[in-house]
């Protein structure tokens, strides 16, 4: 007679070792390699739910503020044609005209040149500040292909001496040579006459202002930059 030494308890006990809780054969260790998946999805969703609460918060940040619709000069009557409204996102403490308060602008006189898609701000308008302190106006008589043809009011440019005139004429002494240029905004373009000269009133800092008023005539030329990149 064969003894067994296996009873029912033990190997019931041995059966449910690899059996889970549902009664399917169980795997400790898959479940101990999900674990990082699992946390790494939740992560996920973390960060996923962050962004969207960012993006939501910087989007209601913007406010709508008035900007040029196009370039206007010194002294013109701002009309609501003259601004647009666009949506900005700035820091504290920078000076902007909110969209509602458009009816105290419009029918002043604008206090300095702005070129199209400058942010008005309310210094922009009301007695004029040119020439604002520590600033100065300037005259240049330049001839076709010294400038743009679509030079205007409120366009910042660079002035930039050229090579001497082929009269000889001689650069300024204080080393304004050929290449050296200065950072302006056009104030106003008027035609001089029947010489093809055109005048174009530039502003710009005191001491620029004093070394390009030295540089002989013809020797100069105005370069357009971006909107913005003037005073």
């Amino acid at each position: 007679m064969i003894s067994s030494d296996t009873t029912p308890d033990k190997a019931a006990g041995r059966q449910g070792s690899w059996l889970d809780s549902t009664g399917s054969p169980g795997s400790p260790r898959r479940s101990r390699r999900r674990l990082p998946q699992l946390l790494l999805g939740a992560l996920l969703i973390v960060l996923c739910v962050g962004g969207a609460l960012w993006w939501s918060s910087a989007a209601h940040d913007r406010s709508p503020v008035l900007a040029m619709a196009r370039p206007v000069t010194v002294g013109h009557v701002l009309s609501e044609a003259d601004v647009r409204i666009v949506d900005v996102s700035f820091s504290v403490g920078v000076s902007t005209v909110p969209a509602d308060r458009m009816v105290t602008v419009v029918g002043r006189p604008m206090a300095t040149s702005l070129p199209s898609g400058t942010l008005l701000t309310p210094d922009s308008v009301g007695n004029a500040l040119i020439p604002a302190a520590g600033r100065a106006l300037v005259a240049v008589g330049v001839r076709p292909g010294q400038f743009p043809p679509e030079l205007a009011a409120g366009t910042p440019v660079a002035v930039v001496v050229t090579a001497a005139t082929p009269e000889g004429a001689s650069t300024t002494a204080q080393g304004q040579g050929p290449g050296s240029s200065w950072g302006a905004t056009v104030v106003g373009v008027a035609s001089a006459g029947t010489d093809q000269t055109t005048v174009v009133s530039l502003d710009l800092d005191t001491r620029s202002a004093s070394q390009l008023a030295q540089v002989p005539a013809g020797q100069l030329a105005l370069v357009m930059q971006p909107a913005g990149g003037g005073r």
